[in-house]
């Protein structure tokens, strides 16, 4: 009868609103998980890109101490030998975050004289040094401030383990996002004719950019 869709017909119909649903909840979802990222990537992006242009005074803060007498015996060559590459012994570290403004972890460089522990961070640097014979204790703080914080953000610079698991993840959201939507623009392409060529001038653009312009 004319006008009455086939089996086959209404079979291919089914379909396809099936995997347009399906594409719809896996672009959304992949664009609201993506979406903050998204943004601190492009801003930092524009920000990393004129770095030299967005003058930043670094902040310098030195402290001093002196390692209470009843954990120096931790330090002792005895217990950690010179030229290790160790932490700090648990007591020492525990009793550091509590006087000190410091995060204190990883391994600690040790000589004969004393224990060396860089402290570097996203937007900024730390050490602190110990003496093994008087536990007096040097420390230094720096900052550089939020945009140079969110710039080593962006580049996974001493940001740690869970910051490059949300990278990883991040990553992954944007590619399902990015290729559900190519896989929407190809099911729609047919009623919005520039849809190509804005996709091939997304190519384009910068390969020629990349070809002509970078040496």
């Amino acid at each position: 009868m004319h006008g009455t869709a086939t089996p086959a017909t209404r079979k291919k119909r089914g379909r396809r609103t099936f995997w347009l649903k399906q594409l719809h909840t896996w672009h959304w979802m992949s664009s609201a998980i993506s979406l903050i990222g998204l943004l601190l990537f492009a801003i930092t992006g524009f920000t990393l890109n004129h770095a030299a242009e967005i003058e930043a005074s670094p902040e310098i803060v030195e402290h001093s101490a002196r390692l209470p007498a009843e954990l120096l015996p931790q330090l002792a060559p005895a217990r950690v030998p010179d030229g290790a590459r160790q932490p700090l012994p648990a007591d020492v570290a525990t009793w550091l975050e509590t006087e000190l403004p410091l995060s204190i972890h990883g391994n600690a460089e040790w000589s004969a004289d004393e224990a060396y522990l860089a402290l570097p961070r996203p937007g900024g640097d730390g050490w602190v040094a110990i003496d093994r014979t008087t536990g007096e204790i040097t420390a230094e703080r720096t900052s550089r401030g939020w945009i140079a914080y969110l710039n080593d953000l962006h580049k996974g610079r001493n940001a740690g383990t869970v910051w490059r698991w949300f990278i990883d993840v991040f990553v992954f959201a944007c590619v399902i996002f990015s290729l559900t939507g190519l896989v929407l623009l190809q099911l729609h392409a047919k009623n919005r004719r520039s849809t190509w060529p804005l996709v091939a001038a997304g190519l384009a653009i910068p390969a020629a950019i990349a070809i002509f312009f970078i040496h």
